[in-house]
C-alpha cells in the first residue's frame, strides 16, 4: 500500500476515534467545554495585559477574577428580577382566564362552528401560587429541585467547581497548550494547518465575540423598549429574546411570541399588539442592518442557515455538548469549504475542457477568422 493512501487512513481513523470519544464522553464534556469556551474568551485580555509588561500570571488572576465577579454580579442581579417576573405572570393567570373565556373561546367557536369548552384556571392560579410561596421564589425552586435528586445536586455541584478550576490553569497555559498541539502536527502539514487554524480563530472569535455584543444589546433594547410600551414582563420577555437571538430569527420569533400573549394578557386591547410588534420589527432591522454588521462583520461566512443547522445537529447528536461544539465545528467547516471551493475552482475538474469538445465546438462570431482577417 502506498505511504501516502496509508497515510490518510490513518488521519480517517484518528477523525472517527475522535468523534466517538466525543460521543462516548459527552455526559462529562459540559464543564470543560465551558470552560474552554470562557477561557478563549479571556485568552486576548491576558495577552492585552502582557503586552503591557504584565506578568501572565497576574494577568489571568485579574481577568479570572473579573469574570467571576461579573458572573456573580449577574447572578445577584438576575434571580430577583426573575421572581419578581414570575410573580407578576402568576397575578396575571386570573385575567389571562378570563380574556380566554369571555373573547377567545367565542371567537374560535364562531369561526368553528364548534362547542368549545371553558378554561379553569381558577384551580391552576391558586395551586401556582401557594406552591411558588411555599418554595420560597427561585432560589426555593433551585435548591427544591436539586434536592429531589442526590446524583443531581452532586453534578451541579461538581459542575459549579470544575468550571472555574479548569478556566483558570487553562487561561494561565492556554499560549503552552497551543504550542505542544502545534508540536504534534507532521511537520510537512503543519505551515498549512497553522494557516487554517489561523483562519478559523478569526472566523469563530469575531462571530463569537461579535454575536455576545448584539445579544447584550439586542437584551437592552428589547427590555427598555418594550418597558416604554408598558408592558409588566418587559425584562424577562427582552432578556429571553436577546439570549436565544443567536440563533437567527429565535430571539424575535420567542419575543413576538411572548410579548403578544404577555400585551394581551395585559391590556386586552389591540394596540399594544401593535407596539409590541413595532418593537420586534425595529429590533430585527437594527440587528440585520445596523448591530450584526457593525459588531460581527460580513467576512465571517456563517449563513443563517448554517448556524441554525449547526445548533439543532449538534444538540441532536450530542445534546448540550453538541450545542456547544456546534459553532466551532460549523466555523471549521465553513473554513475547510472555502478553502474546498478555491481549490476545485483551480483544478483541472473545473477548467479542463475535453480535447473533443474544443475540436468540435462552433466558433464564436467575435472570433479571428470568424470573418476574415482582422483590421
Amino acid at each position: 500500500m502506498p505511504a501516502r493512501k496509508r497515510n490518510n487512513r490513518i488521519y480517517l481513523a484518528i477523525i472517527i476515534g475522535f468523534a466517538a470519544l466525543v460521543y462516548l464522553l459527552s455526559p462529562i464534556l459540559a464543564p470543560f467545554l465551558i470552560a474552554a469556551f470562557l477561557s478563549y474568551l479571556g485568552d486576548p485580555l491576558v495577552d492585552r495585559l502582557r503586552r503591557r509588561g504584565m506578568n501572565r500570571t497576574l494577568g489571568v488572576m485579574i481577568v479570572f477574577l473579573a469574570m467571576t465577579l461579573l458572573g456573580l454580579l449577574c447572578l445577584l442581579v438576575a434571580a430577583p428580577l426573575i421572581e419578581s417576573q414570575i410573580r407578576i405572570v402568576i397575578r396575571s393567570l386570573p385575567q389571562l382566564g378570563d380574556w380566554i373565556n369571555n373573547e377567545m373561546v367565542p371567537f374560535l367557536a364562531s369561526l368553528s362552528g364548534l362547542s368549545i369548552p371553558t378554561v379553569n384556571v381558577g384551580t391552576l392560579t391558586a395551586a401556582a401560587a401557594k406552591h411558588w410561596n411555599q418554595l420560597g421564589g427561585v432560589v426555593g425552586v433551585l435548591a427544591s429541585w436539586l434536592g429531589s435528586s442526590t446524583q443531581l445536586m452532586l453534578s451541579w455541584i461538581a459542575f459549579a467547581t470544575i468550571v472555574p478550576v479548569v478556566t483558570f490553569y487553562l487561561l494561565r497555559d492556554w499560549d503552552v497548550l497551543l504550542a505542544k498541539i502545534n508540536q504534534l502536527i507532521p511537520r510537512q502539514f503543519e505551515p498549512k494547518i497553522a494557516a487554517l487554524a489561523r483562519e478559523v480563530d478569526e472566523v469563530l472569535s469575531q462571530f463569537l465575540r461579535g454575536q455576545l455584543l448584539v445579544m447584550l444589546a439586542q437584551m437592552v433594547y428589547f427590555s427598555l423598549a418594550l418597558s416604554l410600551v408598558g408592558l409588566d414582563l418587559a425584562l424577562l420577555i427582552g432578556v429571553v429574546a436577546g439570549a436565544v437571538s443567536f440563533v437567527p430569527y429565535l430571539g424575535a420569533i420567542i419575543g413576538i411570541g411572548s410579548g403578544v400573549l404577555a400585551a394581551l394578557m395585559q391590556y386586552h386591547e389591540l394596540m399594544p399588539v401593535v407596539w409590541v410588534l413595532v418593537v420586534f420589527g425595529i429590533g430585527q432591522s437594527l440587528e440585520t442592518m445596523v448591530l450584526t454588521p457593525l459588531l460581527v462583520g460580513d467576512r465571517i461566512g456563517l449563513h443563517p442557515v448554517a448556524v441554525i443547522f449547526a445548533v439543532m445537529a449538534g444538540g441532536q447528536l450530542f445534546g448540550l455538548v453538541g450545542v456547544l461544539i456546534a459553532l466551532p465545528v460549523a466555523a471549521v467547516i465553513t473554513v475547510l469549504l472555502r478553502h474546498a471551493h478555491e481549490l476545485y475552482l483551480g483544478s483541472s475538474l473545473y477548467s479542463h475542457a475535453p480535447d473533443d469538445a474544443i475540436a468540435n465546438r462552433a466558433p464564436l462570431e467575435d472570433e479571428p477568422g470568424r470573418h476574415g482577417p482582422q483590421a
